[in-house]
């Protein structure tokens, strides 16, 4: 490390702008305060009114435009390059204020504000206030003279005692000068954070290591803390060994940690509840029998302890039981109801099968098979018309394998079965005529069966999208967790899709016959939810 090292940052245009933009909290807390205060209010006392809708969509414009001025100021002095909105999609009167309400994007926008208004605003006094300081101590010995500096009983009265400041003044210029780097950091990190765009969800592989980490800091925590005291207790005489009350509690908390990782870990969904209860109240039994254990060693009263714990963990059971007995029978019911629609369902398809074929492809076999007939006829007397006919034949065979390609494709799609789900989302949303955006997060590839299920469901959803909702944007989302496939497509059209239309229900047919369940939510003004769960296994 050079002499020049400690004092580099005077001397580094990011400073100075790191500097500006730490500074300009200051103006910007000011209008923030008003912004929420005026903007809140009023939509408080309009709450009751219509009223409240285009002042609640003039105050998200006005966060909007605040923020994004701020991301413009941040992106020219720190680097950074958010693009917050200043709108939030929605349809509708009423619809768009929701959209204003629901859009986790404002709140954001909001969090960062106030952020800028409060801690912002102190940190540009502090950092201010610093450099004005530094800067009076290094000039002290021109002015010292002019003013009565007393720092408690030591006065600057001289100028040998004026110029002990001005070492002291550098130092505090260069700590300035480092702290505006450093919050210059900091601002970049937060409106990257909070304005810029938001990250992709956690896939299941992800969330499962963000739980084994925790559980790692959790143990390593308690781990540290109980060596720490007893350090502390070995410095301290060594005597009756007090470390092991902080042991007890923070053995109980990793413990109750490690149960419910381990049961939502290993075991399916519908008997976690039970197993993380039985677990706790082992957990617990199991404390409370070391406090036994430490203490009088008398009536061994932890038994009563478990008596009425282990009593609520066997009515839970019980609960358990019984509600596991009725969605049993609930099951058989629902199964007899999607047999019978899945045989609907097939007729159907065949007969949709059926009709194409005879009113596509067979008729235009029939035609080539008359063009052909007329051509063998006139090969002789007309060549030319002869083929010219030929040329005709040639053109309806191609249409012919068009069709039944077409035909064969809503069957079931080759590339379904040579790639999967993944991809064959990605082709149906490059045949959709509205952008799409897919995001698949399997686990395994599921079974075939669902797969197909999962595909006309997207299929479906899109074409109605297209169609009838008047939308401009579509999403796909394809996750895999807890041996379930959830499908989930979303478009912002105007909503209002019927359940019990022809096309919806037909899907609903489809997945109910896979044990599935398909959900539909579509309010007026938009946006229009898909959502299939089906199961396909750990």
């Amino acid at each position: 490390m050079s002499l020049t090292s400690p004092i580099r940052p005077l001397f580094q245009a990011q400073t100075y702008r790191s500097l500006l933009f730490v500074a300009a909290g200051i103006p910007i807390a000011a209008v923030v305060l008003g912004l929420v205060i005026a903007g809140w209010t009023s939509i408080a006392v309009l709450a009751i009114t219509p009223l409240v809708v285009p002042l609640l969509l003039g105050y998200r414009g006005l966060v909007g435009l605040l923020a994004r001025g701020d991301a413009a100021l941040a992106r020219s002095l720190l680097g950074v390059r958010p693009d917050p909105p200043t709108w939030s999609e929605g349809r509708g009167f009423w619809g768009r204020a929701a959209a204003v309400v629901l859009d986790p994007t404002f709140w954001r926008q909001q969090g960062y504000l106030l952020l800028r208004m409060t801690l912002g605003f102190a940190v540009g006094i502090a950092e201010l206030s610093l450099i004005a300081g530094a800067l009076g101590w290094i000039t002290m010995p021109i002015w010292y003279r002019w003013t009565d500096n007393s720092y408690g009983s030591w006065h600057v009265d001289t100028l040998g005692r004026a110029l002990l400041l001005v070492p002291a003044g550098l130092a505090a210029l260069v700590a300035a000068a480092w702290l505006a780097l450093l919050l210059g950091t900091f601002s970049a990190w937060q409106v990257q954070s909070l304005l810029g765009p938001r990250p992709a969800p956690a896939t299941a592989a992800q969330m499962r290591r963000y739980r084994r980490r925790a559980l790692w800091i959790d143990g390593c925590t308690a781990a540290g803390l109980v060596v720490l005291t007893t350090i502390v207790w070995a410095a301290t005489g060594a005597g009756y060994y007090w470390p092991q009350w902080v042991l007890l509690p923070l053995a109980l908390l990793f413990t109750i940690h490690a149960v419910v990782e381990l049961v939502t870990t290993k075991l399916q969904r519908r008997d976690q509840a039970l197993a993380i209860h039985g677990g706790v109240v082992a957990a617990v039994f199991l404390f409370l029998a070391a406090v036994w254990a430490l203490t009088s060693r008398g009536s061994f009263w932890p038994a009563w302890t478990l008596l009425g714990l282990g009593g609520a963990v066997v009515a839970h059971w019980l609960i358990t039981r019984s509600r596991r007995r009725d969605g049993l029978q609930r099951r058989v019911e629902t199964l007899e109801t999607t047999r019978l629609g899945a045989v609907e369902e097939q007729d159907a398809e065949l007969r949709r099968i059926e009709r194409d074929l005879h009113d596509g492809a067979q008729a235009r076999l029939v035609a080539l098979g008359l063009s052909l007939g007329m051509a063998e006829q006139k090969f002789r007397s007309d060549p030319e018309e002869a083929e010219k006919l030929v040329t005709e034949a040639r053109a309806g065979v191609a249409e012919a394998l068009r069709e039944l390609r077409d035909l064969a494709r809503g069957i079931h799609p080759p590339v379904l079965s040579d790639r999967g789900i993944g991809a064959a989302l990605e082709t149906l949303a490059d045949r959709s005529p509205l952008p799409t955006t897919v995001r698949v997060d399997l686990d395994h590839r599921p079974p075939g069966r669902i797969e197909t299920a999962a595909y006309f469901v997207a299929a479906e959803a899109l074409a109605n999208a297209a169609k009838h909702a008047g939308a401009d944007r579509v999403e796909i989302s394809v996750e895999q967790h807890d041996g379930t496939l959830d499908v989930e497509i979303t478009d912002n059209g105007s909503g209002g899709a019927d359940p019990a239309g022809s096309g919806l229900a037909g899907l609903r047919r489809r997945v109910e016959a896979l044990d599935g369940t398909l959900a539909v939510e579509s309010p007026a003004g938009g946006p229009t939810t898909i959502r299939a769960e089906l199961p396909c296994g750990s």
